[in-house]
């Protein structure tokens, strides 16, 4: 009987030489390459390198200057702004008198409170109502599935233009009311067929197992389909956020009062229109050493509107990219 002898080193077998540590330019190879670069992309030049640096650091430039700008101008003296001869580039005496005439309980702090509070009820009524439409479209042999799915998507390519929906809001007694800055687009179908598409491409046995457990729908949809639609939902819910935040074409159309009006268009009527409102400081000049015009107020302003998005968007930031591809390629 043969035995069949395995290839392997035996006890009397020369050791191995040791391997070779990697030389200066393989390191470096490796460095350039990094841990995500698939083996057959070409190794990076040091000239390719620069020439990619130098483009992010132009395109960083180009939004950051102006926005450098913007808070220096807010921050500046009026003697500043003189010497300047309007935006200020060039750091000098620093104050925060324009931001203490704009939260000194005028219009501009109203319209803060008014911003936030329109954007915190309308992000989450807009998310939830969103997700239950989507979560309802995306289940197979759901009540009128094609009829209403079809209403939704007749909705992204007609609308029923400005003269009716005016009609509509003031038919319905939301005439400067707050409502009315959130009802008319409470719902985007367009969010909505993103959320539809993610939880279409969840494994239907995942939910099939939790009801044959036991589980019914408001479950599934709390306990497992969301948690597993994080992403998605943090990026639908920016969306909503951010339009939220910025829009102030239906404040004016629907909002006379003036101590109703959100931020933005507080923001629209300084610095497009140069209107000055009672109790916003803007215009007004003090006496005392460090006084400041309505330029640096209406910087301020710009610069209050900014902070809320530079804010939150990063923390919602890693999700944005999973999200929005999820939600285009499942569906």
């Amino acid at each position: 009987m043969t035995t069949r002898t395995e290839n392997r080193p035996g006890k009397n077998a020369p050791p191995r030489p040791p391997e070779q540590p990697p030389t200066r330019s393989e390191r470096y190879r490796a460095l350039l390459r990094g841990k995500h670069r698939p083996v057959w992309e070409e190794d990076p030049t040091p000239l390719g390198l620069l020439v990619k640096a130098l483009a992010l650091l132009l395109i960083v430039g180009t939004v950051a200057y102006p926005l450098y700008t913007v808070v220096l101008t807010s921050l500046s003296t009026q003697a500043d702004i003189t010497r300047s001869g309007g935006l200020v580039t060039v750091p000098g005496s620093l104050t925060l008198s324009a931001y203490g005439q704009i939260l000194s309980g005028g219009i501009v702090t109203r319209a803060t409170i008014v911003s936030i509070g329109i954007t915190v009820v309308g992000t989450v009524l807009s998310t939830t109502v969103s997700v239950l439409a989507a979560y309802g479209l995306s289940r197979p042999g759901s009540f009128a599935h094609r009829p209403v799915l079809f209403v939704f998507l007749i909705t992204m390519f007609f609308g029923a233009g400005m003269i009716p929906t005016y009609l509509l809001v003031s038919n319905l007694g939301l005439i400067d009311s707050y409502w009315s800055l959130i009802l008319p687009g409470a719902v985007s179908a367009f969010n909505v067929l993103i959320l539809r598409a993610f939880f279409m491409g969840i494994d239907q046995s995942i939910t099939d197992a939790a009801r044959i457990d036991g589980a019914g729908d408001w479950r599934i949809l709390g306990q497992i389909v969301l948690p597993m639609s994080k992403a998605v939902v943090a990026v639908v819910a920016l969306f909503y956020g951010v339009g939220y935040w910025n829009a102030f074409f239906n404040a004016m159309l629907y909002i006379n009062d003036n101590a109703k009006w959100p931020l933005q268009l507080v923001l629209r009527s300084y610095v497009l229109q140069g209107v000055t409102l009672p109790g916003s400081g803007v215009g007004q000049v003090d006496v005392d050493d460090g006084a400041v015009t309505g330029l640096p107020v209406k910087m301020a302003v710009m610069v209050l509107a900014i902070i809320p998005i530079l804010v939150v968007y990063p923390l919602v930031q890693r999700h944005f990219t999973k999200g929005v591809i999820f939600g285009a390629i499942k569906g």
